[in-house]
């Protein structure tokens, strides 16, 4: 490789805490030295988006929608004790959550697998591909504490001007309690459909949607009545000459029935089921360190990447007081691969295509030929059995990977 690569227009986002010290290195060590990109830079650190309102988040989404390619660190959701800790102006939303509620689209998420890396749950075999609907719901809600005895009621107000239809919620008659309004949108949940199905497609893998429609009955049942109406209109005729098939399934049956198959499927999951399920998901292959999150867009150009776990706190502060610290920094890396591969794709780039790949198989290489972060070591040795030689802290694990990268390109001489 003679030469860097000509990138194209990309989305970052910085974030918060360890994650955000790996995310400089990753550029610094992986990414620059071999791309030239057209950098659009959003700092989503939590200070930042205090100082301006939050409104630097929604100006990411917006050059998301612009440039079609995203790529982010992974960010601080506060909390009681983070808005103390930060003296924040309030208790700002999830920038995840208000990402996907303007770009839309659905969050694939798949695990990283390593040979040398055993799972939890030792059937499967195959990737479990989960697809997490990235609109409203909880994530969208309003909730409130409801201060003592009262009424409270729900009110439809048509924009037609007919009459309003009121439901009543909860009579709180001795004490007060908590209270939550949700929604979703036909148009959402259509998007999410299609693009679930186009997934179990391009995988031939069948898809699973699981809801929890015996209790929410006309709020789940929307989402399993919206999926079965498209499915039978677009898709089912595609899925059978493929030999692959469309089901619903209740959340709980699901999740039974997951942990008891051999993986290869795609599992459409709402909102917070997608959230949960995820991280477990990750977990049961290893670590949650080693999992993809993609959002894709219903306009089928627009993508945004991201690491699918926290800023890594605890490593955090041990960093702070200058402790060594063994932090994966794998998820974030891949949200920087799949981000560059979708921007390749979009501008038919082979080089920038074939560097991802590069990085990726490095990725995985490095791992399986025994040099790890203290994570992964613990999931082969199990964590009270891990000495200090079997892993490599947090910068010699980069160093690593950036040694053996650029082994690795100069053996491609032309991308």
């Amino acid at each position: 490789m003679s030469k860097k690569i000509h990138g194209g227009s990309v989305v970052e986002m910085q974030g918060d805490e360890m994650t955000r010290v790996i995310w400089e290195l990753i550029k610094e060590k992986l990414i620059f030295p071999y791309v030239d990109l057209d950098l659009h830079s959003y700092d989503l650190g939590i200070e930042h988006r205090d100082a301006t309102n939050d409104k630097v988040t929604v100006e990411a989404a917006e050059a998301i929608k612009k440039y079609n390619v995203g790529i982010k660190c992974a960010t601080i959701t506060p909390d009681e004790k983070r808005v103390e800790e930060f003296k924040l102006k309030q208790m700002w939303k999830s920038p995840n959550g208000t990402i996907r509620n303007i770009l839309g689209g659905t969050v694939f998420r798949e695990a990283i697998i390593c040979k040398n890396i055993p799972r939890l749950v030792s059937g499967w075999v195959k990737p479990i591909v989960i697809g997490r609907h990235a609109y409203g719901d909880q994530y969208r809600a309003t909730d409130f504490v409801v201060p003592g005895p009262g009424k409270v009621e729900m009110t439809y107000t048509p924009g037609d001007g007919g009459k309003p239809v009121t439901y009543l919620v909860h009579n709180f008659e001795s004490c007060g309690g908590v209270a939550m309004g949700m929604y979703n949108l036909d148009q959402s949940i259509k998007d999410f459909a299609h693009s679930s199905f186009q997934m179990a497609l391009s995988k031939g893998w069948p898809l699973y949607m699981s809801t929890k429609n015996t209790i929410l009955k006309r709020y789940d049942g929307r989402f399993k009545d919206i999926f079965q109406e498209i499915y039978d209109r677009e898709y089912k005729s595609q899925f059978e000459a493929k030999k692959i098939w469309y089901e619903h399934r209740l959340i709980d049956d699901m999740v039974a029935q997951a942990l008891k198959s051999e993986g290869g499927f795609v599992w459409a999951c709402k909102n917070y089921d997608g959230d949960v399920q995820s991280d477990s998901v990750a977990q049961g292959y290893g670590s949650l360190g080693m999992m993809t999150s993609v959002l894709i867009c219903p306009d089928g150009k627009t993508v945004e990447a991201e690491a699918a776990h926290g800023t890594v706190t605890r490593h955090y502060r041990m960093h702070q007081k200058g402790q060594e610290t063994s932090t994966n920094p794998i998820a974030s890396i891949f949200a920087w691969t799949r981000g560059l591969a979708h921007r390749a794709k979009l501008d038919n780039n082979t080089s920038l295509k074939n560097f991802a790949v590069a990085l990726e198989e490095v990725c995985i290489e490095t791992i399986e030929s025994g040099f790890m972060t203290k994570d992964l070591a613990a999931c082969i040795k199990g964590l009270p059995n891990v000495t200090r030689s079997d892993y490599l802290n947090t910068f010699e694990f980069l160093d690593k990977l950036a040694e053996n990268l650029k082994v690795k390109l100069a053996s491609l001489p032309r991308l």
